[in-house]
């Protein structure tokens, strides 16, 4: 049975997809038509955008936004809706390891924006995802990365850690204590998930409409390992960034001010999420040699979680 491309559950929709999937993604019970090719989209993106093209990391991001109808995808200039990350020649099944990561972090409790899969006019395939800082009416809602609050340059948005991540809630965030536990758990998911990627400008404060600055929902999210097979965490944790058994989540989570009874529920949590993680693995849409790779690396780094340190 086939799995839809949004939440990868199992579906017999012949589109591939659940009605209450595509509604929560596009506000439509159909799937939005997008008549554009990969070789011909950046051009395109290129000529309607004039410059505005974002590029980050190895995978390029073109904005879209749904016509009046809810019928197209079209890509705007400003004001789009959604982010479209194509295929690159340079990784293989980015657009579906982005998907199954940032699924799994659902499986933990980590808040993700609508996304899914999308095929193009040549069957190519790519990932989207519905901005998080954009109400319905259009308005932008105020955003800004902890490499701004951290006041760093841009070029040196690698230049973190995890402890500067938790100085940047203290002093931001309107309630410090709730968005520190939520970092711990992105924190934990990543390295668990082998996500080798998560420097300062993936971490974002956002001002919601009730005035509170709070984390923003979690993007971005990939498992690096599959296509840099030695790769690590971007930010070290206590000073590691490989190996982190469970005494060391739990200095951490000292040095957060987390009670110990709340981080031994999350790391429980994360290490009890395994077997779903799993069919999850198993249900997406990665070629069958990754679904094989991904499956160990968040297998063995459950058993490290469950160690204490040497």
């Amino acid at each position: 049975m086939a799995s839809c491309s949004i939440c990868l559950e199992s579906t017999t929709e012949a589109s591939g997809y659940h009605k209450q999937c595509l509604r929560r993604l596009f506000g439509t019970d159909t799937l939005p038509k997008i008549t554009l090719e990969l070789s011909k989209l950046y051009s395109l993106a290129a000529s309607k955008m004039a410059g505005k093209m974002s590029i980050s990391g190895a995978q390029e991001k073109v904005s879209l936004a749904l016509t009046d109808d809810n019928t197209n995808l079209e890509v705007v200039a400003s004001g789009g809706q959604y982010i479209l990350k194509p295929e690159t020649s340079r990784f293989s099944s980015i657009p579906q390891n982005e998907q199954l990561t940032m699924r799994l972090a659902g499986l933990v409790g980590i808040e993700t924006p609508p996304f899914g899969l999308i095929q193009l006019k040549d069957d190519t395939t790519a990932y989207i995802i519905k901005r998080f800082d954009r109400l319905d009416d259009g308005t932008k809602l105020p955003v800004e990365d902890f490499c701004q609050l951290a006041e760093k340059r841009l070029s040196d948005k690698y230049d973190g850690s995890a402890e500067l991540c938790v100085k940047v809630l203290r002093k931001y965030a309107s309630e410090p204590l709730i968005e520190i536990q939520k970092l711990f758990r992105l924190l934990l998911f990543c390295w668990w998930s082998e996500n080798g990627d998560m420097h300062l400008k993936n971490f974002s404060l956002i001002i919601g409409e009730d005035g509170i600055r709070r984390l923003s929902p979690a993007y971005d999210l990939v498992c690096t390992k599959l296509v840099i097979p030695d790769d690590t965490l971007a930010m070290p944790i206590g000073g590691r960034k490989s190996k982190l058994r469970r005494d060391r989540w739990l200095n951490f989570a000292d040095y957060c001010g987390i009670p110990q009874r709340a981080a031994e529920r999350q790391i429980a949590q994360q290490i009890e999420a395994l077997q779903p993680a799993l069919e999850l693995v198993s249900a997406s849409h990665l070629p069958n040699e990754k679904k094989n790779e991904y499956d160990g690396f968040i297998t063995d780094n459950t058993n490290v979680l469950r160690e204490t340190s040497q």
